[in-house]
């Protein structure tokens, strides 16, 4: 089964996804997806992940391949990479790559 890594970014509370390069983006279409046999791979970037703190809630997520790219198994996974289901009010608040939330 195709994986993908999936949290929350601590201050905006956004739904992001882990990309080949390291880095965590909004865009689900941008997400690494993990073959079968990359279980350490998943983990290392799990645990690399919980150094930083700025990611929580982090998940693995069954995906598979189609011709419109990747996509979740899960319904709930497919609903939080389209984004809230209510309004927003406010803009996001999001985190320079230098900085922290001490909590």
């Amino acid at each position: 089964m195709m994986k993908i890594l999936t949290g929350n970014e601590l201050l905006s509370g956004a739904a992001v996804y882990l990309d080949a390069r390291g880095n965590w983006r909004e865009a689900l279409q941008e997400a690494r997806v993990f073959g079968k046999d990359e279980a350490e791979a998943l983990e290392a970037a799990i645990a690399a992940t919980h150094a930083t703190g700025r990611v929580i809630s982090i998940e693995s997520e069954d995906v598979q391949m189609t011709e419109a790219g990747i996509h979740p198994l899960r319904i709930r996974e497919r609903i939080r990479a389209q984004g809230p289901t209510a309004p927003r009010f406010f803009d996001r608040q999001t985190l320079a790559e230098d900085e922290y939330v001490s909590i």
